[in-house]
């Protein structure tokens, strides 16, 4: 059966208006003026996921395989993020990274590090102790590389921006809408939503985030992984003028952070002037994905993780331990200068056999796009990565018979 235009509440809907979700929307709306864009968001207007610390972080793809899409995206993301900002007023700073080793054996590995960066053609120098107090006065090491094309940004800024953006070329982003349901028909897909409202369109783009496995089941697809949740203890540092911007320790060998964060301690002064400090991600379940007895090698994973956990790589579960880490970073900080700051929750996508993916995933059904795995922080990425996912949807739409309208003709309502 062909439908016609009308037929259709948009051409394009987007589940998710998250960072990713509404930069999709926005080069949907720039790729093809006219075309009709739908975001719909679980979350109430205003109840949107606050930003967390790690948001605004403009990660510059060092850790990334060189040549490989995430590599180049996140390159080329953390330059755009930095024009964007720039061109929307938006407090940013790109002062770089600063990777530290604080014992001998992970200098094979900081070598490591460089090599890579200059291979993504990033700006890169190899530091000694004396260069490495250039940059971070308070920082000490045995050795370090600092990269540039990193910074951070600020996030809630950048998602409003975003949004504006997107609506201001004809999108429509609607609140409090959950979904439900999910019907596939040869002539596009229709969506029912928590209130009983019903949305038809011609393509459908998941950009769920967490929720992305759950989406795609709802659509009927087996999108062979589940997304599983990672806890991270967050900690503010009473003197944030210890560290200008960020630093890291070299990652330990064989053991992945959350989504493209390294294990081990990262410290990040925020565009709020705060300095925040993360380190280590084991595997725990979580309310809302997958817990880790549900998935076939979970365990193999639970365990490898315990068994760095055991080695002293995941040094926060011991504070003892931790404090100590982070003064071998950082001698001047005092006993009180560190505070419990709650704990972050990352998502990443789990293999059938237990392996953990820090690369996209975005694969295609009929009259879908599914985003399942997007490396944080997202805002690094999420231009060019949303112009790619439009690309695919836009293609997916001129298969049921859309063409880019000659004339306006609307939006969804």
């Amino acid at each position: 059966m062909v439908r016609t235009h009308a037929a259709y509440d948009c051409d394009v809907m987007v589940i998710g208006g998250g960072t990713l979700g509404l930069a999709t929307a926005r080069a949907l709306e720039r790729a093809a003026p006219g075309v009709r864009v739908t975001v719909l968001e679980r979350a109430a207007a205003g109840a949107v996921d606050r930003p967390g610390p790690d948001d605004g972080v403009i990660a510059c793809g060092v850790r990334h395989r060189p040549g490989s899409f995430e590599a180049r995206t996140a390159v080329r993301g953390a330059a755009e993020l930095a024009d964007f900002c720039a061109e929307h007023g938006i407090r940013h700073t790109m002062a770089g990274e600063l990777i530290v080793a604080t014992d001998r054996g992970e200098l094979p590995r900081l070598h490591a590090l460089a090599q890579r960066g200059r291979q993504h053609r990033l700006p890169v120098r190899e530091l000694g102790p004396a260069q490495i107090a250039e940059y971070e006065p308070w920082v000490r090491g045995l050795a370090g590389i600092r990269v540039g094309g990193a910074g951070t940004a600020d996030a809630g800024a950048v998602r409003a921006a975003l949004a504006a953006d997107a609506v201001a070329a004809g999108a429509v982003v609607r609140y409090g809408c959950e979904v439900v349901a999910v019907d596939r028909r040869p002539w596009g897909v229709a969506v029912r939503t928590a209130d009983g409202a019903v949305v038809r369109a011609r393509t459908l783009v998941n950009c769920a985030g967490p929720h992305a496995d759950r989406v795609a089941r709802l659509t009927g697809d087996r999108p062979g992984i589940r997304l599983v949740r990672f806890r991270e203890p967050r900690f503010s540092v009473g003197r944030p003028e210890l560290v200008r911007g960020q630093v890291h320790t070299v990652p330990p060998a064989g053991l992945p952070g959350p989504l493209g964060f390294p294990a081990g301690l990262r410290l990040t002064r925020g565009t709020d002037g705060a300095l925040h400090v993360g380190a280590g991600a084991p595997l725990v379940p979580a309310s809302g994905t997958a817990a880790p007895a549900e998935h076939p090698g979970a365990w193999r994973t639970a365990v490898r993780h315990l068994r760095h956990r055991t080695a002293g790589t995941l040094r926060p579960w011991s504070d003892e331990a931790f404090t100590a880490a982070l003064r071998r970073l950082l001698p001047d900080l005092g006993e009180d200068d560190l505070r419990p700051s709650g704990v972050a929750v990352h998502t990443r996508a789990m293999l059938p056999d237990g392996g953990l993916t820090d690369g996209f995933l975005v694969r295609e059904a009929p009259h879908t796009v599914h985003v399942l795995n997007a490396p944080t922080p997202v805002a690094a990425v999420a231009l060019p990565l949303g112009r790619e996912v439009a690309r695919r949807a836009l293609a997916s739409a001129r298969g049921t018979g859309w063409r880019p309208p000659a004339v306006e003709s609307g939006h969804c309502v």
